[in-house]
């Protein structure tokens, strides 16, 4: 599993990529996508919210979990639940591992906290207000998963794959976003706004124990 800016530079955007953007449009947004990978005698990871979706998919792929928490979805995944201005919100309990991997492509957004063996999963269940930029604003603990030693490499390359082995690494993204594409003889408003794509550069800032990194690349999404 790999986490959505990974896909942005594997060249590989899908439409959970693009969900990531619909908020945005024309402008420069720092302090997003932080991400802290610590190695202690357990391997520890902390996110913002854009990873929520991430941190429940790779928890899945380590192990057997039992989740508990909110789904929200556009698509109607069939489950006791109910609708608010088209999105189907779900409170569930005890799902386990194979089922979020069943639902997760058509899942808006996963608020779960997850537990398996040598596993633990903590995400907070309300979202930010959109708006908020900059690293001192951003809330680098919204997800939390804390594993075994032994999950340390597979949770660096899904989220720290482009730098060596490290004790303690942080990385930060600012989003340049340049363009619209907007979808071709769509008349719908609400179809458009989720439709369009948003083109630009992505920067990649790390703190790799103590050493700083930039990377940069163009994307659309």
């Amino acid at each position: 599993m790999d986490c959505f800016i990974k896909k942005i530079f594997a060249k590989r955007a899908d439409e959970g990529v693009h969900s990531q953007f619909v908020r945005f449009g024309r402008g420069a947004y720092s302090g997003r996508a932080v991400a802290v990978l610590h190695k202690t005698g357990k391997a520890k990871l902390k996110g913002s919210f854009e990873y929520a979706n991430d941190f429940a998919n790779i928890a899945s792929e380590l192990g057997n979990l039992k989740f508990s928490g909110i789904i929200m979805s556009r698509a109607d995944l069939g489950l006791a639940g109910k609708n608010k201005n088209g999105i189907f919100i779900y409170e569930v309990e005890n799902m386990d591992s194979d089922k979020i991997k069943e639902i997760s492509e058509k899942a808006y957004c996963l608020l779960l906290d997850g537990e398996g063996d040598g596993i633990s999963l903590k995400v907070k269940k309300k979202l930010p207000k959109p708006g908020k930029s900059g690293d001192s604003k951003i809330d680098d603990g919204f997800c939390m998963l804390e594993t075994d030693l032994k999950y340390f490499d597979k949770l660096k390359e899904a989220f720290f794959w482009d730098i060596p082995d490290f004790k303690k690494a942080k990385v930060s993204h600012e989003y340049k976003i340049n363009d619209m594409v907007m979808p071709q003889g769509e008349k719908d408003f609400e179809k458009i706004r989720v439709l369009t794509k948003r083109k630009g550069i992505l920067v990649r800032k790390l703190d790799i124990d103590g050493r700083e990194e930039v990377k940069e690349i163009e994307f659309e999404a």
